[in-house]
């Protein structure tokens, strides 16, 4: 029995999750639900501690993920495509922030992409439905591509990659951040080094997601008890475990090292 079985779920669980019990998750919530984040918090040591806005200071965590994937990537004046874009969180913060020239959100969930129009309007954003390996986007379309906590959900990953390099401009940067089991990360790896794009940098970031998850524990539970108190339970679970509150399944896996949380730049020659 692997980590994911014992922690409550196994991939193919967390894809059938993806594809049903988020578009329900984000029915059940609502277009007034103020879950705009779904992926991780993120700490540094020593804190980042960014100026923020009093409307997003409830999400500095998660925010504070985004903001230094921004920053790697050098976002500003760019046309940035955020894959897999959730409620839309990252991508509002990014354009008020660092100004892209554009900036697309795509999902797959119909649900969230209407929430997203919803919540978020402003010039230069956009929200669109479609799968992450059958991006509806002709080539060399991007500057920027960001993927942050969703491919480990994705059937087939090399396709994925594949698809993010035929989007991207000569020397666009794909700025990426995920977790696998230990047993996974040498076929993750090759993967990432067989694609075509080069890695600038990469590193290990359990740490840093951890703190993050102690940090924005106590309001990701409260956010989850409120809006989705109607939702079965092995949702309520699984929403938890997927959310980063401490004490979930991802949590103590980070912080044993039987997954790993990894951050990549990377660029198309």
């Amino acid at each position: 029995m692997n980590i994911l079985q014992r922690i409550g779920y196994n991939p193919t669980v967390e894809r059938l999750y993806a594809k049903y019990g988020y578009p329900l998750m984000t029915r059940v919530m609502g277009r007034n639900a103020e879950i705009l984040f779904l992926g991780p918090g993120y700490e540094e040591e020593p804190p980042a501690a960014l100026a923020l806005e009093a409307s997003d200071e409830p999400d500095r965590y998660p925010i504070q993920f985004y903001h230094s994937l921004a920053v790697e990537a050098d976002i500003a004046n760019k046309d940035v495509l955020e894959v897999s874009c959730g409620h839309g969180g990252g991508a509002s913060y990014l354009v008020r922030t660092f100004k892209p020239n554009s900036y697309t959100g795509l999902d797959l969930n119909p649900a969230g992409v209407n929430f997203c129009r919803t919540r978020h309007s402003l010039p230069g954003l956009d929200f669109v439905k479609g799968d992450a390996q059958n991006l509806p986007f002709a080539n060399e379309s991007f500057d920027v591509v960001i993927n942050l906590e969703a491919s480990h959900s994705y059937p087939n990953f090399p396709l994925f990659l594949s698809e993010v390099a035929r989007v991207l401009r000569p020397g666009g940067r794909f700025v990426y951040a995920d977790l696998r089991e230990q047993g996974e990360v040498a076929e993750w790896t090759a993967d990432l080094h067989n694609c075509a794009m080069s890695t600038l940098s990469h590193r290990v970031v359990n740490s840093e997601i951890v703190r993050g998850y102690e940090k924005n524990s106590k309001q990701r539970q409260e956010q989850i008890d409120h809006y989705m108190r109607f939702l079965p339970s092995f949702l309520l679970s699984m929403a938890g475990d997927f959310a980063g509150v401490e004490g979930g399944g991802n949590y103590r896996a980070l912080q044993n090292d039987e997954l790993s949380y990894r951050r990549y730049l990377m660029t198309k020659s």
